[in-house]
């Protein structure tokens, strides 16, 4: 069987969607799973109104307004009849949001983002769906959340492997006999049947899921690239494409910071041997990358950029050693306040981190730093991650800027920068 994974910005608009029903139509006689993320930027929508909406701002209403008429566009270039059901099913989904905003917003935050930022992926593929069956790719649409179970980590949930192999095997390999199934990414839900998400960016993770326990040939996830490039085309103008990587490497650059799959995908996939390609939506014949089992090393240096960064560096106020008790209470405070490390260095008496600028988590962790040691912090940096990396690479990255902190080992090198100032 094959599993392809469609991204928010392959079904940002009608053409997004027609485009994916091309790319399907060509495969048609194969067993087909299709995840599908929420379109273009609709979980920064519902995340901004989550947000507005826990700390009880006036623009909510307008903000969940907008996302009901983002999507009621798509559907009127795809749907020319005003009573196709459709229309009915989407409108049904953001009531769910209605019912949550009606009541006081007294749940933990964390909980609240997932019941409302989950409904992008159950609008969209709600919309896929109907489409798809509309031009006769017959299909039968799933909730991931009676498939994918997880524990009650709201916005970063673990999944509960055991039970969600035993759930996708008992009736997916079935239906997959007869007709395509199109289902949700990024989202699943506890024992209790509360909705779940698994991380921003996750459903590459879903798709990973749903091979590993189905034992696919191949998962394919479509982007706007041609593939797996040597850096993003944000920051590089001239970029090459990487044509096959091992997973090794591609868990690695995804470890760093690169953007174009989901950190938590490739292992699912290496455990059970299922080559990932990695192809683009605007030129389908264009073969990609390819992901897989190889001992070929990367072809070319490939280097990830994260800006606004905020090195925190903390010393003990007594000026002892930083020892494991001191680093096992640190790692704890990052923990609670769901604060990843990007880069770190220790010597004897300090510890100094480049963390994601964030916002109030970042400010909180400060805080309660301060209360146990002396902590210094700069923000407005930028984190320079080359695999493959020499030092012709080194300098190509160091115009015009300062290095504030360097590691290095035999494949990366990371770079802590600061722009000069002109």
């Amino acid at each position: 069987m094959q599993l392809f994974k469609f991204g928010g910005a392959s079904v940002k608009d009608a053409e997004g969607v027609i485009n994916l029903g091309r790319i399907v139509s060509t495969y048609r006689d194969e067993n087909l799973l299709i995840v599908v993320s929420a379109m273009g930027k609709t979980t920064n929508l519902l995340e901004q109104l989550t947000f507005s909406y826990a700390k009880r701002q006036d623009d909510t209403l307008d903000l969940l307004e907008q996302a009901k008429q983002y999507h009621d566009n798509i559907m009127r270039a795809l749907f020319a009849d005003a009573s196709h059901p459709v229309y009915d099913e989407v409108a049904n989904r953001f009531v769910e949001i209605e019912w949550i905003l009606e009541e006081e917003p007294a749940d933990p935050l964390d909980y609240l983002y997932d019941q409302i930022v989950s409904i992008g992926e159950l609008v969209s593929t709600t919309i896929v769906s109907h489409y798809l069956n509309d031009i006769g790719l017959k299909n039968r649409w799933l909730d991931a959340r009676n498939y994918i179970i997880t524990d009650n980590t709201h916005r970063e949930a673990r999944v509960n492997w055991e039970a969600t192999e035993a759930r996708i095997q008992e009736d997916i390999p079935v239906i997959l006999e007869n007709q395509l199934i199109v289902t949700q990414g990024f989202i699943g839900s506890t024992s209790e049947n509360f909705t779940t998400t698994l991380g921003r960016e996750g459903s590459d993770y879903s798709a990973a899921i749903f091979a590993a326990c189905l034992g696919a040939e191949n998962v394919t996830i479509w982007k706007d690239v041609p593939g797996v490039l040597n850096a993003d085309p944000k920051w590089f103008d001239e970029t090459e494409l990487i044509p096959e990587l091992s997973y090794l490497d591609a868990i690695e650059l995804t470890y760093y910071g690169a953007t174009v799959i989901h950190p938590k995908t490739i292992k699912p996939l290496q455990n059970k041997g299922i080559t990932l390609h990695v192809k683009s939506f605007v030129d389908i014949e264009n073969g990609g990358t390819r992901i897989r089992a190889t001992k070929e090393s990367l072809p070319v240096p490939s280097f990830i950029f994260k800006v606004n960064q905020v090195l925190v560096s903390i010393l003990p106020k007594d000026f002892s050693f930083i020892v494991e008790d001191n680093l096992s209470d640190i790692f704890s405070l990052f923990h609670r306040h769901k604060i990843k490390v990007n880069m770190m260095h220790n010597s004897a008496v300090s510890f100094s981190v480049s963390i994601d600028d964030t916002g109030d988590n970042v400010e909180a962790l400060l805080h309660e730093l301060k209360a146990r040691y002396d902590v210094r912090h700069q923000q407005g940096l930028e984190l320079i991650t080359i695999r493959h990396y020499n030092q012709q690479t080194i300098d190509r990255v160091l115009v015009e800027k300062e290095i504030i902190m360097e590691l290095k080992d035999s494949y990366t090198c990371q770079l802590l920068v600061r722009k000069l100032s002109a």
